[in-house]
């Protein structure tokens, strides 16, 4: 199957926007695949503003995401690719979702799951092994 990073993206950042807030991209600057400013990195992370009103073009693919925005009022074109996005939230609340590292070859990485003492652990006899769920703020 297709990666669910992409449709989880185009969700957050259509959830965000509708809510008035400002959708920001948290990206692994040390891809060498992101054509980005990079001297706006900081510790090889960039947060990109990527509000309807801060670029233009915005293409949220399955691969890739590309728009065009100015940085210190220079306009610049900024190319990065799904894998690399870390995380994307709302600027004014930080509500939003934080994904895993980037991902190698296009898989999918293993989901993290914390053990709920509600409910038995897989192969114990109870419940056949439902997936865990948490909340990340």
């Amino acid at each position: 199957m297709t990666s669910t990073r992409p449709y989880l993206i185009r969700a957050l950042y259509e959830w965000i926007a509708d809510n008035g807030y400002t959708p920001y991209l948290l990206v692994d600057a040390s891809r060498p695949d992101v054509d980005a400013p990079l001297e706006y990195a900081e510790e090889e992370r960039l947060v990109l503003n990527v509000a309807p009103r801060a670029v233009q073009g915005l293409r949220m693919g399955n691969d890739w995401i590309d728009f065009s925005a100015r940085f210190g009022g220079v306009a610049r074109s900024v190319t990065v690719p799904v894998s690399a996005v870390l995380a994307i939230y709302a600027r004014e609340n930080g509500q939003g979702m934080i994904f895993g590292e980037a991902e190698e070859a296009g898989e999918e990485p293993e989901a993290q799951q914390e053990p709920d003492s509600d409910e038995p652990s897989p192969g114990t006899g109870g419940g056949g092994g439902r997936p865990h769920l948490r909340v990340v703020k």
